[in-house]
């Protein structure tokens, strides 16, 4: 439990939730000079710049489609309770809509497009104030279900979607009382939910927070970010399986060292079945400045036997800190991810080759470039990166769209 609250009291509160309701870390590393280069010069353009109104903030993914168009949310701004916007092709920002709260507040996730519409959640808001499952389409939202507790409460990760149109997420909370430690669901095509799995707390894990990565058998995957195994103060976080027969499997719990612990983000997999993730704090702490912290995170490889490999263990400076967003993989094998902290103490733009070589691609200056980015990148097919930063940019310092080019 007292780790459950240390994690807690990490994740500060947009709009005043008290349990992480934005998952922003409320740290500051004091950074300490090593020698990492970046293996390939960067350049980033600044694609838009929030100032309140137009949204505020932004943390999930952002969505890119065929033609160039990219789809994000942010849980402020707007009109108070967040916004879902658009970047075109050619530059043109809009906002689709403004939440209104009883609509839908603190949209955290990113958004799925699927069927001509986008489909995703907020935290907070709609009937019973615990989140919702929305779709937007046509300049209409249709809000596809509202969380009420014992069905799962506060979704913070976005949504997947198989062959027939069920969408799958968790909620960080919610579920079977009294652990109330969240659920994996289901949400068929008519707006029927299923609550897969509800988490207990224990060794199986507590407070999902990333996204599910679906394979072809239709197993689920994805991370807990607290509970496991009892020797880590309230537990460090699980990687786990569940099968398409409701069979749950903890295939990784985390111990908190070296390993890694608190993993926020979630999976991606490769060929051989592999699954690679983010752990938002643990790692070797020796000559580094998150010894105070538990570590600075690490980046993990797990494999189908059960398996981990830390692929690479964040120093601070100028490599970067306290990774919380999904990874991406390109077909070459090579990863790419954010911190939210280090490099100058605003983030980094990271890369590891297949090979395992890490490369330190862009350290935010806090400036037009922004700060402190939250949520993961999408590639198009030329390599260039996109993603947002929840900090920084003009003078309002509300966050930032930008791009990435190599």
């Amino acid at each position: 439990m007292k780790k459950i609250m240390q994690l807690r009291r990490w994740i500060f509160a947009i709009k005043n939730y008290e349990l992480g309701s934005s998952f922003a870390l409320a740290l500051f590393l004091s950074p300490i000079a090593l020698a990492v280069r970046p293996l390939q010069a960067q350049t980033l353009t600044t694609l838009y710049q929030f100032s309140g109104g137009d949204g505020a903030a932004p943390q999930g993914d952002l969505y890119r489609d065929k033609t160039g168009n990219l789809y994000g949310t942010t849980p402020n701004g707007g009109d108070g309770s967040g916004t879902i916007f658009e970047i075109s092709a050619t530059g043109v920002f809009s906002v689709l809509l403004r939440f209104s709260g009883t609509d839908g507040s603190t949209p955290n996730a990113g958004v799925l497009l699927a069927s001509g519409g986008l489909y995703g959640t907020t935290y907070s808001g709609g009937a019973a104030g615990d989140g919702e499952v929305f779709k937007w389409k046509a300049g209409r939202l249709t809000v596809l279900y509202n969380f009420s507790g014992p069905d799962g409460a506060h979704p913070t990760a976005a949504l997947i979607r198989d062959s027939a149109g069920n969408l799958y997420g968790t909620t960080f909370s919610g579920g079977t009382a009294p652990c109330s430690c969240g659920t994996i669901f289901k949400l068929d095509s008519s707006g029927n939910e299923t609550v897969l799995y509800s988490f207990t707390g224990g060794a199986d894990g507590r407070s999902p927070a990333g996204r599910l990565l679906r394979d072809a058998a239709g197993n689920l995957y994805g991370t807990a970010s607290s509970g496991g195994i009892a020797n880590c103060s309230g537990g460090c976080g699980t990687v786990f399986k569940l099968s398409p027969t409701g069979v749950f499997t903890v295939l990784y719990s985390f111990t908190g060292g070296a390993d890694g612990g608190q993993p926020l983000a979630g999976l991606v997999r490769n060929g051989a079945g592999n699954l690679y993730g983010t752990a938002s704090s643990g790692g070797t702490t020796t000559g580094n400045p998150c010894t105070d912290n538990g570590g600075c995170g690490v980046v993990f490889k797990v494999s189908k036997t059960g398996a981990e490999t830390v692929l690479y263990t964040f120093t601070g400076d100028p490599d970067g800190s306290t990774p919380m967003a999904d990874l991406l993989r390109d077909k070459a094998g090579n990863l790419y991810g954010t911190t939210q902290f280090g490099g100058i103490g605003f983030g980094t733009v990271f890369g590891i080759s297949a090979s395992g070589a890490y490369s330190t691609l862009w350290t935010f200056q806090k400036g037009t470039d922004g700060a402190l980015p939250l949520a993961g990148l999408v590639r198009d097919t030329t390599g260039n990166l996109y993603g947002t930063a929840s900090n920084g940019g003009n003078q309002f310092e509300q966050g930032v769209v930008f791009e990435l080019t190599p």
